[in-house]
């Protein structure tokens, strides 16, 4: 296919997306069923189309005074992936599947509008009810912060130690352009590309299928080494879905010890059986039940609560979920992350550890609902995590935002990775 053709492609995935309010996901599985004719390539193209407008959907409607998605998949091509109103029209002759040019007044809004004049929310590409909950984490650079949120992500594998050395997956995946990450000591980064550019399928390597590597984003590593795991200790990894963290853990153990491993959703923890297999971890448990793990309240060294959230430090990722995201949503992730806040703590021995980690940005989900389990549950103490980032690290590495000056937010425009909070409680009573 040429460019039109792809551009008419996402057009028909955006509408969909926005008369149907489907998934992202979903919506371009259906395009590709339904136009069997598109080759991976043209696959990827457009999807790269339609993520880079839903990342930006504000600030490229604001730009081309229209948010349909003619609109809105042009501002891609003539913002982000550099090209022009000529080089279009160029490229589009002769194309009988092109969609046709933007008119007049449209280029000209473009051309004209100044992105410093709209309003704050509409910098930042995100929902105006949440501007408030930004500015409040992150002071007068919410609106960066924000920003950084509509990049594309790279993608980031873990090196398994249990069987391959970081260099050694970094030389295996060559070709794909993979390096050694900036921070997780283990992790290994392949740069997300630009326009139509796609990334490789790393599942698809030997070195894959032989466990050498894990996908997992740098910052689910680095949150996963904040935890601070040693090997021979009891570990429970409370909100385990399936399975990075566990996998993570047991690695840093090097197979000594024990993590228990439960979620209460079963379809999530399904696909953990067949990773521990291919990692070669022997020291995992995993419990589809709670009742098997009853016995072992108040045993644990540490316990990680990865809790439910609303994934606002994803959103490079899932840019759908941006726009979906409601306060009544929030509301029902700040109940749940209260409860499995009770119940996880119930399993950590004295002088043990709780560490709770959400992929969120926001503080009603982070500082603020540990200040709340701190001030309800004084036996546990929020203890400095900021030092252990110094130690693992090294004081070369990148800076995590920290409003607290204990707790640890990771963000795309701080660390290059996806949104992730840390708090870890050590119980004392």
């Amino acid at each position: 296919m040429r460019l039109g053709g792809r551009l008419s492609g996402a057009i028909d995935v955006l509408t969909d997306i926005e008369t149907r309010r489907r998934p992202v996901a979903d919506a371009l599985k259906d395009w590709g069923l339904s136009h069997r004719f598109a080759g991976s390539g043209d696959r990827a193209a457009i999807g790269n189309i339609v993520y880079d407008a839903l990342r930006m959907r504000l600030s490229h409607a604001f730009l081309m005074d229209s948010d349909a998605p003619e609109a809105l998949a042009f501002a891609v091509l003539l913002r982000q992936w550099g090209l022009t109103a000529e080089s279009l029209a160029a490229e589009f002759d002769g194309d009988r599947f092109a969609p046709t040019l933007p008119a007049a007044e449209t280029l000209a809004a473009f051309a004209g509008r100044d992105l410093s004049q709209a309003p704050d929310h509409v910098q930042a590409d995100i929902p105006e009810w949440l501007t408030a909950s930004f500015s409040r984490s992150f002071g007068a650079r919410w609106i960066a912060e924000a920003q950084a949120l509509t990049g594309r992500p790279a993608l980031d594998l873990r090196a398994n130690t249990l069987k391959a050395s970081r260099e050694k997956v970094v030389k295996a995946l060559d070709r794909s352009g993979a390096e050694a990450a900036r921070i997780a000591r283990q992790g290994v980064r392949i740069p997300a590309g630009d326009g139509a550019a796609r990334l490789p399928n790393v599942t698809a390597e030997l070195s894959f299928q032989k466990g050498w590597f894990e996908v997992q984003d740098e910052g689910s590593q680095i949150v996963a080494d904040l935890v601070l795991a040693k090997g021979g200790e009891q570990i429970l990894d409370y909100c385990a879905g399936g399975g990075g963290k566990t996998l993570a853990l047991s690695a840093s153990m090097d197979n000594r010890g024990q993590v228990h491993a439960y979620d209460s959703d079963r379809k999530r923890l399904a696909p953990i059986i067949e990773r521990l297999k291919r990692a070669g971890t022997r020291n995992v448990q995993v419990h589809e039940s709670l009742a098997s793990l009853s016995a072992h309240q108040g045993r644990f060294d540490r316990v990680l609560i990865d809790a439910p959230c609303t994934g606002t430090g994803t959103w490079r990722r899932r840019p759908d979920t941006k726009w979906r995201l409601t306060q009544k949503n929030l509301e029902e992730r700040l109940e749940q992350q209260r409860e499995v806040l009770a119940n996880a703590s119930a399993y950590v021995r004295p002088g043990g550890y709780l560490a709770y980690v959400t992929c969120s940005m926001l503080p009603e989900e982070n500082e603020e609902q540990v200040a709340r389990f701190a001030a309800e549950n004084p036996g546990f103490v929020i203890e400095d995590a900021t030092a252990d980032w110094t130690a693992l690290f090294g004081a070369e590495a990148p800076r995590p935002h920290s409003p607290d000056g204990r707790s640890v937010t990771l963000t795309p425009a701080t660390t290059e990775t996806d949104g992730f909070f840390f708090c870890r409680f050590r119980r004392d009573g």
